[in-house]
């Protein structure tokens, strides 16, 4: 029973790669290619195997919450206060794999603040409450 080859270019379709980089993963011995004649050959269970192919993570399945938070009436020091303040939480504290995003936007003009987060439920709700307590402390 013989195997699917794959020539060159077809192998670089599969991985998205160029052909060039292709021809210097097999020189380099990282892919495993045949040269017949004055091209190379890839088996296809070679390239599945450089690919990654049938190693299926089972990574676990788990809730992505998304939050947008509207401080109206924000000076731009406390806007600043704010946003480094969650930015040093992210940073200090052990969190899940699942690393959260944040993002801040404050629009001088309008005095307005937007915090964008986006993480694991129980990361996001963590620090809404903090975000909350300092919103209180300040008010």
């Amino acid at each position: 029973m013989s195997e699917e080859f794959y020539t060159v270019g077809q192998a670089a379709e599969r991985l998205i790669l160029h052909p060039k980089t292709v021809l210097r993963l097999i020189r380099e011995g990282r892919l495993q290619g045949t040269k017949i004649g004055k091209s190379y050959r890839i088996l296809r269970s070679k390239l599945d195997e450089f690919a990654g192919a049938g190693r299926a993570l089972q990574l676990p399945i788990t809730a992505r919450v998304s939050c947008v938070v509207d401080v109206p009436d924000v000076s731009p020091e406390l806007s600043h206060r704010l946003t480094v303040t969650i930015q040093a939480m992210l940073l200090s504290q052990e969190r899940s794999p699942d690393r959260v995003q944040f993002n801040s936007v404050y629009d001088a003009e309008l005095r307005h603040l937007k915090l964008i987060m986006i993480g694991s439920a129980s990361d996001t709700s963590e620090l809404l409450r903090s975000l909350d307590r300092q919103l209180e402390a300040v008010r």
